[in-house]
C-alpha cells in the first residue's frame, strides 16, 4: 500500500516538475562560469537547487568543495526537492560536533543504510544503534590482537612479492603499460579478501583474470553507490520493485557476492564443527571462534570490511603515485629514507618511515578515499558555527574540501609539501606531527574512527618501499595531462591511471 501511494505521488507530480524545468532550462545555458560571487548555487520554490544540482552531476565533490572554499563559516545549506535540506561543513569545530561531541544525534539514518542495505545488510558500515555498538566491540578487540597484525603483515608480504613486484618486473622488461589504478584494486582486493575470509581470488595473477567475485564486488559497489546521486530516491525503488535496468543487474551482482561469501561462511562454520577450532585466523574464523555464529551477522560485517579495505588504499596509493611523479623531490626523500631500511622491513622499521607517513598523508589530504560522509540528524541542533540544523536534515562532512582550506592548511594549501606535516629536532631527523581528526578526517573521527587505520598504514608504506626500491613508475600520458577525479563510494581516477614501470638499479 505503502508503495502505491508513493508511486501515485510522483505520477502526479511528475508533469508539474518538468513544466517547470522546460520553461526555466533556457535561460541556464547561457550562465557564466563560476567565480567567488556566483559559486553559491540559487534556489526556488519547489525544486530547490535542481538546476545547479543537475549541472555537476558527476562532479559533485569538487563543486561543493568549491563553495565550501567561499562560505565564510566553510558551511552551506544545500537545498534539494520539495523542501529537503542538506547541509555541507568543512569547518573542524562542526565535525567534532557531529563526530564526537553530539554523536548520538548524527547516525548514518535511514537514506543512507537504505541505499546501501541490499549490498552491505547491517554491516558495521551500515548499522547504526545497537547493531553497531556490538559489531564495533567485536572488530575492536579483534583489530588490537598482535596475532591479527602479524597476520595482515604475512599476507601483503606474500602479495607483494610473489605477485605484484613480479608483474611490475614483465611489465618492466616488455615496455608494456599498466593501469596502476587497476593492479593496485587486484592487490588490495587479494588482500582484504584474505585478511577478512581466509579468501583468495587471485585477482593479482599473471594473467589478471576477470575474476566473477570481484567484478561482481565492482559492481555492486558502484551501483549501491549511484542510488545517492538520484535526484528522487522513489525513481530507484521503483525500478527495483520491478526488477528493471540498473536494479536488475545490480541485484545480480549482490547476489553473487552474498551467495559466495555465504558459501565460505559455512564452509567455516563446517569446520569449526569438525574440528572445535579454527587454524586460520583471518577475521570471519576469530568472529566463529568467539561464539558469533549467526550466518547474517558475520557475513554482512565481513563484506563491510572487505568494501572499506579494498577500494580505500588502493584509491590512497593511486593518488600518491602520481603526486611522486609531480614532485621528484619527494621522491629522493623517500627513496633516500627506504635505502637505510632492509629488503623487507620488519613493522618497526616500517613505523619508522615518517617521511614516506608524512607524504602518504599530505596525498590523502588533497585526494581522500572518502572525499564526503553524510549524517542524519535525529532531532533539532545548532552547529558550533551557528548554521541550524533541523530534524531529519541530511548533514555532510566534507574531507576532500578540507584539504584545500587556506584556513586550516594556509596559503599553500595547494602544494603537495610532505615538510607540512613534520619537524626536526635539534640532531635534525624528522618527527612526525599529526593533526586532529577532526581537521584531517580522512580516517572518520570520534566513537567511528577507522578501526583499520594502522594496518592501512602498514600496507600502504610497505607497497612504496617495496615498489620505489625496486621500480620507477612513469604516467604513461601527454604532457599537460591531469587526472580527473571520479567518486563512487570512494574516489578514484576517472579512465584509470596508465603507466610505464622501469626498473630502477642502484638506489640514489
Amino acid at each position: 500500500m505503502m508503495f502505491i501511494q508513493l508511486l501515485t505521488s510522483f505520477l502526479l507530480i511528475l508533469p508539474i516538475f518538468f513544466l517547470i524545468i522546460t520553461r526555466t532550462s533556457k535561460s541556464r545555458k547561457s550562465s557564466t562560469p563560476l567565480s567567488p560571487s556566483n559559486v553559491f548555487p540559487k534556489s526556488y520554490p519547489i525544486i530547490g537547487s535542481f538546476f545547479a544540482i543537475k549541472s555537476n552531476p558527476n562532479n559533485r565533490t569538487q563543486w561543493t568543495a568549491q563553495i565550501l572554499q567561499n562560505s565564510p563559516s566553510a558551511t552551506f545549506t544545500l537545498h534539494h526537492l520539495f523542501g529537503y535540506r542538506q547541509i555541507f561543513t568543512a569547518n573542524p569545530a562542526n565535525v567534532q560536533h557531529i563526530l564526537k561531541t553530539n554523536f548520538a544525534n548524527y547516525p548514518k539514518g535511514p537514506f543512507f543504510i537504505s541505499s546501501l542495505f541490499d549490498f552491505l545488510g547491517n554491516g558495521i558500515f551500515n548499522a547504526d544503534g545497537e547493531s553497531w555498538k556490538t559489531q564495533r566491540q567485536v572488530s575492536s578487540h579483534e583489530f588490537n590482537t598482535k596475532s591479527l597484525r602479524k597476520f595482515v603483515q604475512i599476507v601483503v608480504d606474500t602479495e607483494l612479492h610473489d605477485r605484484l613486484i613480479p608483474i611490475f618486473y614483465d611489465a618492466a622488461s616488455g615496455k608494456t603499460v599498466l593501469d596502476l589504478q587497476d593492479i593496485l584494486q587486484r592487490f588490495a582486493f587479494d588482500n582484504v579478501c584474505k585478511i577478512a575470509f581466509g579468501y583468495d581470488p587471485a585477482c593479482l595473477v599473471p594473467s589478471l583474470p576477470q575474476e566473477q567475485f570481484a567484478e561482481a564486488f565492482e559492481y555492486a559497489s558502484e551501483m549501491s553507490s549511484r542510488r545517492f546521486r538520484c535526484l528522487l530516491s522513489i525513481v530507484w525503488k521503483i525500478k527495483r520493485f520491478f526488477n528493471a535496468g540498473s536494479e536488475k543487474r545490480l541485484k545480480i551482482a549482490i547476489t553473487k557476492v552474498r551467495d559466495l561469501a555465504k558459501k565460505i561462511v559455512r564452509e567455516k562454520k563446517q569446520e569449526l564443527a569438525d574440528k572445535s577450532s579454527l587454524e586460520s585466523v583471518d577475521l570471519l574464523s576469530r568472529f566463529l571462534s568467539s561464539g558469533y555464529s549467526d550466518e547474517d551477522f558475520v557475513t554482512d560485517i565481513v563484506i563491510s570490511f572487505i568494501l572499506a579495505g579494498r577500494d580505500t588504499t588502493s584509491a590512497a596509493l593511486t593518488w600518491f603515485f602520481w603526486l611522486l611523479h609531480e614532485h621528484p623531490e619527494v621522491e629522493k626523500q623517500i627513496l633516500k629514507e627506504i635505502k637505510e631500511k632492509s629488503d623487507m622491513p620488519v613493522f618497526e622499521e616500517v613505523k619508522d618511515m615518517v617521511y614516506t607517513h608524512a607524504s602518504i598523508c599530505e596525498s590523502m589530504r588533497l585526494y581522500p578515499p572518502v572525499p564526503m560522509d553524510t549524517k542524519l540528524a535525529v532531532k533539532d541542533d545548532v552547529l558550533p558555527d551557528g548554521t541550524v540544523v533541523k530534524k531529519g536534515t541530511l548533514v555532510t562532512y566534507h574531507p576532500y574540501a578540507m584539504g584545500r582550506m587556506e584556513k586550516i592548511w594556509g596559503s599553500d594549501w595547494a602544494e603537495f609539501k610532505p615538510e607540512r606535516w613534520l619537524e626536526r629536532d635539534e640532531a635534525g631527523k624528522w618527527s612526525f606531527v599529526g593533526r586532529d581528526a577532526y581537521t584531517y578526517p580522512v580516517f572518520q573521527a570520534g566513537p567511528r574512527i577507522c578501526l583499520g587505520k594502522e594496518m592501512a598504514f602498514l600496507q600502504m608504506k610497505r607497497v612504496v618501499a617495496g615498489v620505489l626500491r625496486r621500480f620507477k613508475v612513469v604516467p604513461a600520458v601527454e604532457d599537460g595531462f591531469h587526472p580527473e577525479i571520479v567518486v563512487y563510494l570512494t574516489s578514484k581516477m576517472e579512465s584509470g591511471f596508465p603507466v610505464r614501470v622501469e626498473e630502477r638499479g642502484e638506489l640514489d
